[in-house]
């Protein structure tokens, strides 16, 4: 069952809480976690004051199940055919209206172990084994789903009827892609998948390499132009032929280095971005670059560390780091145009470009709205309140004009600036 959030326990007690944080205030930037916490952590989340431009508002919440909790996930909300989708790490998948937030309709994945069998249920008790939706993605009229557990299901769009399902060996921690009537799934094995989008039929599988120590977590793959744009765990680019998942090229963006496999990790663990014949992408180990489509050649690198998706718009290139320090740079030539610190350590989301701002959500469930051109943060907004529990933990997304935030709790949050 999905109701607003505004009735919630966990928001009433939420609420509690902050009042009793107010009456026992020693500054204004302490709560009753804060007790909890060392100096070096308390100093983290020490918001530094801003000039706020403009106050946005939550229009409305919407609870759609239990969340990622602790877990390290990339699952977001994805808007298509004028509905918002969303999904839930334990099985729930739900079309909302976007204006709203009302239920079109759901699905559950989850299951539950009776006498040593598995049933599908369509409304589960907490002891229910997790179907650990990985991603999602929209497109050719269907939602697909894949899971850490290797499933894959194809949605009917429109009614949440399953259409199709398969099973691949090796985990799906990343949103599929989908073009010219194929779906591609990326695994945590080193395996890409092509699947026929209406049938569900396995067209093709191309295997790659996985170091002994690796990220917990996978690229997601691009399709555009006849082609699979995918980073690997092994610090290389590669493009696949979507119809046939032949290797087309791949090129080395990060080369692995010092003396244990820690040190040694070069993962390419973020979504590639195609703009005008040019992907960029970065690896954790800090290298970001700007590859030619058409030859895998390096136009040009530059010393960035990152696990969190880049952002492009118009010939700026957004960048957050390890750090959670936010950078803007001229995507044609890598020069930084400028960087913002003051948000370091906060476990920033990628930077989503709205407008003339980028908006990041954080560790603490903060939105905050950085302007474009000088890097400032004019204003920000408390989707979560203040427990970990409550984070903004994946970049929000723009839907008609509004920000729409999902928190590691399940809440679903729409934004707007007046």
């Amino acid at each position: 069952m999905f109701h607003n959030t505004c009735g919630r326990k966990g928001r009433f007690a939420r609420t509690i809480s902050m009042a009793l944080a107010v009456s026992i205030t020693l500054s204004g930037c302490s709560t009753v976690s804060d007790w909890f916490a060392d100096e070096e952590e308390l100093e983290i989340r020490r918001l530094k004051p801003i000039e706020a431009k403009f106050s946005p508002m939550v229009e409305w919440e919407r609870d759609i199940g239990d969340g990622v909790n602790h877990y390290f996930s990339r699952l977001k909300p994805v808007y298509a055919y004028d509905k918002l989708y969303a999904a839930d790490r334990h099985g729930n998948v739900v079309a909302m209206e976007p204006e709203t937030g009302n239920v079109v309709w759901e699905k559950n994945f989850a299951t539950f172990r009776t006498e040593g069998m598995l049933s599908s249920v369509s409304n589960l008790w907490s002891s229910g084994e997790s179907a650990r939706i990985g991603g999602i993605f929209v497109a050719d009229r269907h939602v697909f789903v894949g899971t850490e557990n290797g499933y894959v299901a194809a949605l009917d769009a429109e009614s949440g009827e399953l259409v199709w399902d398969a099973t691949v060996p090796g985990e799906v921690l990343a949103a599929p892609a989908a073009d010219d009537g194929i779906l591609v799934v990326n695994t945590g094995a080193g395996s890409l998948f092509g699947f026929n989008t209406r049938t569900g039929e396995q067209l093709w599988r191309h295997e790659g390499d996985t170091p002994p120590l690796t990220l917990r977590g996978i690229s997601g793959p691009i399709a555009s132009n006849g082609g699979v744009i995918v980073g690997a765990p092994t610090g290389k680019l590669q493009v696949n032929l979507i119809d046939t998942g032949v290797l087309a090229w791949e090129t080395v963006i990060s080369t692995p280095s010092g003396a244990t496999e820690l040190e040694r990790i070069v993962d390419i663990d973020t979504t590639p971005v195609l703009y005008g014949g040019t992907i960029y992408t970065v690896s954790y180990n800090g290298t970001l670059a700007a590859v030619e489509l058409r030859s895998g050649r390096v136009i040009w690198k530059r010393e960035y560390s990152s696990y969190r998706n880049l952002n492009i718009d118009g010939n700026q290139i957004f960048v957050v780091d390890n750090a959670s320090n936010v950078y803007a740079l001229d995507r044609r030539n890598g020069v930084e145009l400028w960087s913002q610190g003051t948000l370091k350590q906060r476990s920033l989301t990628a930077a989503t470009p709205v407008g003339e701002y980028v908006v990041v959500g954080d560790k603490w469930g903060f939105l905050h709205w950085i302007e474009k051109e000088s890097g400032e943060v004019v204003a920000r907004l408390d989707v979560g309140g203040d427990d970990e529990d409550d984070s903004i933990y994946v970049e929000p997304i723009v839907v008609e004009g509004a920000i729409v935030a999902i928190t590691r709790n399940g809440v679903v949050a729409s934004v707007k600036v007046p």
